[in-house]
């Protein structure tokens, strides 16, 4: 509970407070996100990591749609290693902007909600990139543990581009 609540301040004062330079126009997400096909395990394959996720080895983002019209989240990675202990998160997901299903609000920690942006998805839903407004965070996920190389660069091109810093991104392990 007590690491759950340092992520969550650690997220929120890093993502409030910003140089006027820094001010950068919203990000935009994608239009439409058919929420159902959405839905199931993600690899994270790259991310700026939040302070829980510097260690993560075999991070997996898993969504299933409850009853409700809410997403129930779990969030897995190995610590340090394929090896190191298994950690497991639960966070609830809110669609926010129900028209495009592209924007929704992440809650680790009751009442706090979190921006989600879907600013990125493949056609064939085969990857996705989920931004943060203020830019301090990013994840670029897929649906296999591995990415192509020519995508993933056309992706950190695409974050480059709307505002991103491309050399904090880091690549997640992901070893099977």
């Amino acid at each position: 509970m007590r690491l759950t609540l340092y992520i969550l301040i650690n997220i929120m004062i890093c993502g409030c407070f910003t140089n006027e330079s820094e001010i950068m126009k919203p990000l935009k997400t994608v239009s439409k996100v058919d929420i159902e096909r959405f839905m199931g395990d993600w690899y994270v394959i790259a991310n700026i990591p939040t302070f829980l996720e510097k260690s993560a080895t075999n991070a997996i983002e898993s969504y299933q749609l409850n009853d409700k019209g809410d997403i129930d989240a779990t969030f897995s990675f190995y610590q340090n290693s394929p090896t190191g202990k298994k950690k497991v998160y639960h966070p609830k997901g809110f669609i926010f902007n129900s028209t495009t299903n592209a924007e929704w609000r992440m809650q680790f920690l009751w009442p706090f909600k979190m921006p989600f942006l879907i600013i990125d998805l493949d056609d064939e839903y085969s990857y996705t990139v989920i931004g943060y407004p203020s830019r301090n965070y990013v994840w670029i996920m897929a649906r296999n543990p591995e990415l192509p190389e020519k995508t993933y660069q056309s992706i950190l091109k695409n974050l480059e581009y709307v505002g991103y810093d491309i050399s904090r991104i880091n690549k997640v392990p992901q070893i099977w």
